[in-house]
């Protein structure tokens, strides 16, 4: 008979402990796998959305800069996409979506702008790509968001609107939404009068304006032009346009064009200087559209103008020479006041060389 030592006997115990403790650690060391970046938000939208779409590359780096599904987009509600261009990518998201291109990036699209912008045909209208997101305004109130074609400025009192082409460039020269024409309250409309569009602002039913072309007979917009049309609300100024001939919308190619109240056709000849002052008391002198100002002899000169059209403007049967509106033009030469109110300025129709 065979003896088994104790020590023989506790071999193949340990052998069996052995054996349970290394499938424990293989195990342990699967559970503890790292997870990937994307799995906490995907673990969490498949409860709330019932699916899981992927999301990767640049669109991932912009979604988890915006705090992932605890973010302002919440879940994805699609893959990543090709756009039609077959250039871009796009990526759908609970509330709003992010579109990408190489040269601008990738960039969130939501709310009242993304509706606007949707309304204009997305990526493939007249805005193009976003190349920014959305901004908060100086304000503190307004919301504004770039794209390759313009901008879309958003206020709770008027809406979402694009501004782009050359009343944005008018629009910026004057301050943009802080400045004196305020925010857009319409988008760009045809104005076959105009051969061209207007566009509705906040501060005092402004109007600004592009146009093609007017023809003869408009010596700044004979050919394309750009504008804003302002209410004066004055006793003796009913309205003011200010017009810049294109491309340069330099200080020598601008008009003004007042039209006065009926008081202001009877009784302005009596206080040149009230009158000068009422056509700028709400509407902005005129600024180059170049960077430049206007000089002080042609600030004199367009004076000297209005001075002539109040005093020699009178009805002829039935109509005022003038046709209704006072024009003022920037190129034309300082004659003084003694000159503006004389026979041979009135034979000039009050813009003379």
């Amino acid at each position: 008979m065979t003896t088994t030592t104790p020590s023989a006997q506790k071999i193949p115990a340990l052998k069996a402990v052995f054996t349970v403790l290394a499938a424990l650690a293989a195990m342990v060391t699967v559970q503890a796998a790292p997870a990937t970046a994307d799995e906490p938000f995907e673990s969490f939208c498949r409860h709330k959305v019932g699916e899981i779409h992927k999301v990767g590359g640049d669109i991932l780096t912009k979604y988890t800069s915006l705090g992932q599904s605890g973010g302002v987009l919440g879940c994805p509600l699609t893959d990543e996409l090709t756009n039609p261009d077959g250039v871009g990518k796009r990526q759908q998201f609970e509330h709003g979506s992010i579109y990408w291109k190489a040269s601008t990036g990738a960039h969130p699209v939501w709310g009242a702008i993304g509706d606007k912008w949707g309304a204009l045909n997305w990526e493939a209208g007249a805005l193009g790509y976003p190349v920014d997101d959305e901004l908060t305004n100086l304000d503190g109130v307004g919301k504004r968001q770039q794209f390759e074609g313009g901008t879309v400025y958003w206020h709770p009192r008027y809406g979402a609107h694009p501004v782009w082409g050359q009343i944005a460039r008018l629009w910026n020269r004057y301050g943009k939404e802080a400045g004196r024409f305020g925010y857009p309250v319409t988008d760009e409309r045809r104005d076959d009068s105009l051969n061209g569009y207007r566009q509705g602002f906040s501060v005092r039913n402004t109007t600004l304006f592009w146009s093609a072309g007017m023809g003869d007979g408009n010596e700044v917009c004979t050919g394309e032009c750009v504008g804003y049309v302002l209410s004066a609300g004055e006793v003796w100024v009913d309205s003011v346009a200010v017009k810049y001939a294109l491309p340069d919308g330099d200080a020598d190619h601008i008009e003004v064009s007042v039209t006065p109240t009926q008081k202001g056709f009877d009784q302005a000849s009596t206080d040149y200087n009230s009158l000068w002052q009422q056509v700028w008391n709400v509407v902005p002198t005129p600024l180059p559209l170049d960077g430049t100002q206007l000089s002080q002899t042609q600030l004199a000169s367009m004076k000297d103008q209005l001075t002539c059209h109040a005093k020699w403007d009178f009805k002829l049967f039935g109509h005022y020479l003038s046709h209704g509106t006072w024009d003022l033009e920037s190129w034309r030469p300082q004659k003084g006041e003694d000159y503006a109110t004389s026979v041979p300025a009135l034979l000039n129709t009050c813009n003379w060389n």
